[in-house]
């Protein structure tokens, strides 16, 4: 089966707000990765399963040039080359920044994908690369991997890097939040009238907003990462 062309991707997260789903996911997964981009960025950089680019203008000032490649064209039409992430046709050691958010689940061969990040390095260069502990089944059936930190360190060194950064985005609180939200979201035809009217209340009284006000403050109040969402890994090539 091969994959959608012209799909629909993220283009800028400034429609992002308590309204959304997803809101508990962004809001300390942008931080975090934005943080990681002005702390490490730098030089000529490759965006791995670029999409739209909706993280682009971070880059204004940090680094020299912007490249994508992804295995489709976006919707957007931003992907610059269009190619598997093991196996993208440049040449070696032409970039300083690797970079690729949400991408490595995504990929049937991660290890691959880390031994082509490495090769395209320059030496001294880096990796920005993020990816789920936790998510519902999306872009489906290309939807392979989950990841915990233990995961990503192994899988870093084996393919030679040296890992800078592991930083988890959220804690418990708002994994639980979203996994509420996403629960209440989705359509089940084969629910019973008792469900599907929950549902619809939870839709109908817009209480995905008090959900992501409640339990953004009860993770800053009770912070644990043992059940995170996401993961922002930086590392080095020496």
């Amino acid at each position: 089966m091969s994959r959608e062309v012209n799909l629909k991707r993220l283009d800028n997260l400034k429609h992002i707000n308590t309204s959304s789903n997803d809101y508990l996911a962004y809001l300390t997964f942008s931080r975090d990765l934005q943080n990681a981009v002005n702390e490490y960025a730098k030089g000529e950089l490759l965006d791995i399963g670029c999409g739209n680019k909706p993280y682009e203008e971070w880059f204004n000032g940090l680094t020299s040039n912007y490249m994508g490649c992804d295995v489709v064209q976006s919707s957007s039409k931003k992907v610059d080359i269009i190619c598997k992430a093991n196996n993208i046709p440049l040449d070696d050691n032409s970039f300083d920044t690797i970079f690729s958010t949400q991408v490595i689940e995504h990929v049937e061969d991660i290890q691959g994908m880390l031994n082509e990040a490495y090769r395209l390095l320059r030496p001294e260069g880096i990796a920005i690369i993020s990816g789920p502990m936790y998510w519902y089944l999306h872009e489906e059936p290309y939807d392979f991997y989950r990841f915990t930190k233990y995961g990503f360190k192994h899988i870093f060194n084996k393919s030679g890097f040296e890992i800078l950064m592991i930083k988890e985005n959220g804690g418990a609180w708002s994994t639980l939040g979203l996994m509420m939200n996403h629960t209440f979201s989705f359509q089940n035809p084969k629910a019973n009238w008792v469900a599907r009217g929950i549902k619809f209340i939870y839709r109908k009284l817009r209480l995905r907003v008090l959900v992501n006000k409640v339990f953004a403050y009860l993770d800053k109040k009770d912070y644990n990462t043992i059940n995170t969402m996401n993961y922002v890994v930086v590392a080095k090539k020496n």
